[in-house]
């Protein structure tokens, strides 16, 4: 083992506990932010992300250090299904913990996806594999999945805009001035501060944009320290599982490359070799059906955790693991839940203008990187999958009668943008354009 690398084995118990509580720290405030943004518990997702990953490592047979939070592609399915107005459950009895149900399901339904692309790697190969989901259609998804996000983000930043800006300041101070661990932290650290901020405003007496209290601390008061998660079973509808379904191209997108990273980090093929991508494919899948049949959104493997791996320099699987156990400890507390909930909207949504500011560049970073726009095909994918995905989503509703069921089309944009560049990609020719071509078009 080089210098450079350090694993489990070379780590005394206090160490191993330092950093795998570093892990549970970099994870934790983009993690809860999905159940607070969604409706779901905070208290369940971190125990089912915990679990969830446990399980991970049991099918990547402990050979990948990283560690699953709950993904933000799904939370685009899951706040089209539950949207009160357009969504395919508007204008029922249902209530939202209903349609949380659902979303769920159309979840499981996911993982199980998972399990079938895992099956299709195993026999293709993941070279093979990875052709039908180049660059120029997983960096267009990324870049929707931000852009699709941002009214929801300034929706809440507009119940208290001081604060949200506060916020937002904290996020980028830390991520230009802080140290190089402040850096893998920002979110949290933004939430944190921001809270703190928020009862002070409380305390003296200041209110939110529409007169209400700043924090509210009447669930905190009346929460247990230790209780079971209220788990919740999954429903099943096949509008809710149409919308679901297509997310899981993205979260795969995104754990090819986590395995990729993290690969060359270790002087190992990951993909390609052992665990092998069937594998780690496999495991995240049956992670997510498991945890979401107890009401946990669907998990991906978090880049913030390679990130902490790569600047810490340990790849270990063990710390990730204790890292994962400490999730599940808080997730048995009711009264952690209850704090995590009392956050207030505005400093979600101050959180969130970077957080889906920073997916969509990241998306846009994918494409500078590793797209080559002198293909035409290329250019042709991404047109057609930015304007539909968007245009769709804020554009009039769109409503197809499917077997006597209506369903909301357009709040299945994202998904048809994939199916689309996944197409597109399939029937186009590789053809460059020519310097003819470069000309007239100057």
């Amino acid at each position: 083992m080089s210098k450079a690398k350090v694993a489990h084995k070379e780590l005394n118990i206090p160490k191993l506990i330092f950093y795998g509580l570093q892990h549970l720290v970099v994870m934790f405030g983009a993690t809860i932010l999905v159940p607070r943004i969604t409706g779901l518990s905070p208290q369940v997702t971190l125990f089912g992300m915990g679990v969830g990953t446990l399980i991970f490592h049991c099918f990547a047979k402990g050979r990948v250090p990283v560690m699953l939070g709950s993904s933000f592609a799904f939370m685009v399915g899951i706040l089209a299904i539950t949207d009160p107005v357009a969504g395919p459950f508007a204008g029922t009895a249902l209530t939202h913990q209903d349609k949380l149900a659902y979303a769920t399901g159309g979840i499981v339904v996911s993982g199980l996806v998972y399990l079938l692309l895992a099956l299709i790697v195993k026999i293709v190969g993941p070279d093979k594999f990875m052709r039908f989901l180049p660059h120029a259609v997983t960096g267009p998804t990324v870049v929707l999945i931000g852009v699709i996000l941002a009214p929801f983000a300034i929706n809440q930043s507009m119940t208290n805009p001081i604060l949200a800006v506060l916020t937002l300041a904290i996020i980028i101070i830390a991520m230009i001035w802080g140290s190089k661990m402040t850096k893998t932290i920002p979110i949290l650290l933004g939430l944190v501060g921001a809270y703190i901020i928020a009862i002070i405003m409380n305390a003296l007496g200041m209110t939110n944009a529409d007169g209400g209290a700043v924090v509210s601390f009447a669930a905190v008061a009346d929460a247990s320290i230790v209780g079971l998660p209220p788990f919740m079973l999954p429903r099943f509808n096949i509008v809710a599982i149409l919308i679901m379904v297509p997310f899981s191209f993205a979260t795969i997108a995104e754990h090819v490359a986590d395995m990729v990273i993290l690969g060359e980090a270790m002087d190992e093929d990951l993909v390609r070799d052992k665990p092998g991508l069937p594998r780690t494919l496999f495991g995240d899948g049956v992670a997510t059906t498991i945890a979401s049949l107890f009401g946990t959104p669907a998990s991906t493997t978090y880049s913030e955790n390679v990130g902490l791996t790569l600047l810490t320099k340990v790849f270990s699987s063990r710390v990730v693991q204790i890292g994962a156990c400490f999730a599940i400890l808080l997730g048995l507390s009711p009264l952690f839940a209850a704090v995590v909930n009392s956050i207030p909207p505005a400093v979600i949504g101050g959180a969130s203008i970077m957080l889906y500011g920073m997916i969509a560049a990241v998306g846009m970073k994918n494409v500078k990187k590793h797209v080559d726009l002198n293909f035409e095909k290329y250019l042709i994918i991404m047109a057609v999958m930015l304007v539909v995905g968007i245009g769709m989503r804020f554009g009039n509703a769109i409503v197809v009668n499917i077997a006597g069921t209506s369903v909301p089309l357009d709040r299945m944009n994202l998904a048809v943008a994939i199916v689309l560049g996944v197409f597109l990609n399939a029937v186009l020719p590789n053809k460059k354009k020519t310097e003819e071509t470069d000309k007239d078009a100057g």
